[in-house]
């Protein structure tokens, strides 16, 4: 486990430094779109990876963060950087999020842990990966000085690095409706969710009674098999008014932003 110091002098521990620092310039895309967050809110965060969202949520604001990561080495990273935090409404738990209470074999890159996943066919299309490069090292944290040297050409390289030595992990997932029950949760200020491809399922595991309680979404979408109007689709049935972006990274990706708040 290493610890890294972000660009705001910040730090956080990591598996990756260089995949930190990417993951930190991605989810500064969530909070916009009038997206609200207030001190006393409950946020759930599906798909927390090591818990960077976490972490700049904490830098401004004190609310209850309740974070979801099922790979245990990514996991052991997470519960560290919530430690780090020393805020005790920060509370992490090893399980991931679907439509069903169950165990499953989740794929995991060890030398690019985001990419990992219980949809390991996302990344069989290598172009949308390799777009996916391309975009990264475009709009490339600031620290990343020599991303703009790197050749076309090397771009395959990069891609075969990220993937190799990948491995099957069994993992344990729960549905939504499960955490709020746990959990005793009485509303759900905002959901976000960035869990690789099993974005869908997060949504088919809310029980009808406990959508009234979420009040802002933004999510992820991975668009293979029409899900992206699967999703829109679901939240308009919930009177959710949305709006669909691209982040300039991945702007030639089919992977989308959806940001949904309540009429």
């Amino acid at each position: 486990m290493k610890k890294i110091t972000l660009e705001d002098g910040s730090k956080i521990y990591c598996i990756s430094k260089l995949e930190a620092q990417m993951l930190d310039t991605h989810v500064s895309a969530y909070l916009k779109n009038d997206i609200v967050i207030n001190s006393k809110d409950t946020i759930i965060d599906v798909g927390a990876n090591i818990g960077i969202f976490g972490h700049r949520i904490l830098q401004q604001y004190k609310p209850e963060i309740i974070a979801f990561e099922p790979i245990d080495i990514i996991y052991k990273v997470l519960e560290r950087n919530a430690k780090l935090s020393k805020n005790d409404k920060y509370k992490v738990y090893p399980y991931g999020i679907s439509d069903k209470n169950e165990f499953v074999n989740l794929v995991y890159y060890p030398n690019c842990p985001s990419l990992s996943t219980s949809n390991p066919e996302i990344w069989n299309d290598k172009k949308q990966l390799l777009l996916a490069i391309k975009g990264s090292l475009e709009f490339a944290p600031k620290v990343w000085w020599w991303a703009k040297f790197i050749p076309v050409q090397f771009y395959s390289l990069i891609m075969y690095w990220m993937t190799r030595n990948s491995k099957y992990i069994k993992c344990e997932l729960k549905t939504l409706s499960y955490v709020i029950e746990y959990n005793s949760l009485n509303k759900i200020d905002l959901l976000k969710i960035d869990c690789e491809g099993n974005e869908l399922k997060v949504l088919n595991g809310i029980d009808e009674i406990h959508w009234s309680l979420i009040k802002q979404i933004v999510l992820e979408v991975h668009n293979i098999n029409d899900r992206l109007n699967k999703i829109i689709s679901i939240l308009k049935k919930q009177d959710f008014k949305l709006k669909i972006e691209k982040e300039p990274t991945l702007k030639e990706t089919d992977l989308f932003n959806i940001y949904a708040k309540r009429k």
